[in-house]
C-alpha cells in the first residue's frame, strides 16, 4: 500500500490516477439519474480511459426507502483525490443530492472507492477528514464489489482483499443480494 498525500505532484497530474467511482440512486428514475451521472463523469477522464458497469438493483443497505440502483465507474484523472471529490459533490449538488441525514435516500451518491490503482493493486490509502481510501465500507457491500468486480475481477482492495473473495463473502448475506438490472 502506498500512502498519499491528498494531493499529487504535478508530474503525476500529467500521467494521472486510475480511480473508482461508486454511483448509486433511489429517488426518481434512479436508472436515468445514473445513465446521466455517467455522462457527467466523463469530462474528468482522460482521453479514453472511461468505462462503466452495468446496472445494479439492491435493497437500501442500515435505511429504509426505494431500492437502489448502483454502478461504477473506471477512469483515468489528472486530478487530486479531494479535487476528485469536490468535483463529485458538484456533479451530486447538480442532480439535487441532499443531506438531511446519514443514509438518507438519494436523487445521486458519488464516492471516491479506490484511487491510483494500478493492475491489481488497489491504490493508495488515505486518511483526511473529507476522504478515506479505500472507501471504508466497499469492501463489504455487495452493491460497490458487484459492479467492481465487473470492472476488475483481479483487482484487490488494500488491506480487504481481492474483490471477487469480498463479493461471494458478502453475497452469502440476504441483506446483500444484487441483481444485475435490464438497461
Amino acid at each position: 500500500m502506498t500512502t498519499a498525500p491528498a494531493s499529487i505532484r504535478p508530474s503525476d497530474a500529467s500521467r494521472g490516477a486510475t480511480v473508482f467511482i461508486g454511483l448509486g440512486a433511489n429517488l426518481g428514475d434512479a436508472r436515468a439519474a445514473l445513465r446521466d451521472a455517467l455522462i457527467a463523469l466523463q469530462p474528468l477522464a482522460q482521453a479514453g480511459s472511461f468505462a462503466a458497469s452495468s446496472l445494479y438493483g439492491s435493497a437500501p443497505v442500515d435505511s429504509s426507502g426505494p431500492d437502489y440502483v448502483n454502478a461504477v465507474a473506471r477512469l483515468r484523472t489528472g486530478l487530486a483525490p479531494l479535487a476528485l471529490l469536490d468535483a463529485l459533490q458538484a456533479i451530486e449538488q447538480d442532480f439535487g443530492r441532499q443531506r438531511p441525514y446519514r443514509n438518507a435516500p438519494r436523487t445521486l451518491d458519488l464516492d471516491v472507492l479506490l484511487f491510483g490503482v494500478e493492475g491489481a493493486h488497489g491504490g493508495i490509502t488515505l486518511a483526511d477528514p473529507r476522504l478515506t481510501l479505500p472507501h471504508p465500507r466497499a469492501a463489504q457491500r455487495s452493491f460497490v464489489l458487484a459492479p467492481l468486480a465487473e470492472l476488475w475481477p483481479d483487482g484487490e482492495i488494500p488491506g480487504a482483499g481481492r474483490v471477487t473473495d469480498l463479493l461471494a463473502r458478502a453475497g452469502r448475506d440476504p441483506a446483500q443480494r444484487v441483481h444485475r438490472l435490464d438497461v
